[in-house]
């Protein structure tokens, strides 16, 4: 399953972003998304969701 972040819930905090920035960024619109082709198996992914503190990321 892909990894995505909910928009709608996403608060444009950048945590995911500082935890793995390999793999997320934040966008013009002041919320996370993933890099297009980033390596979404990095061990920085889980950590990204386990500490959003919302739960906007998912697989």
């Amino acid at each position: 399953m892909a990894l995505k972040v909910d928009l709608d819930l996403c608060t444009g905090c950048g945590l995911c972003a500082q935890i793995c920035p390999e793999v997320f960024e934040m966008g013009d619109d002041g919320y996370s998304h993933v890099i297009s082709g980033a390596d979404e198996g990095l061990p920085c992914v889980d950590e990204a969701i386990d500490q959003c503190p919302v739960g906007a990321i998912s697989r």
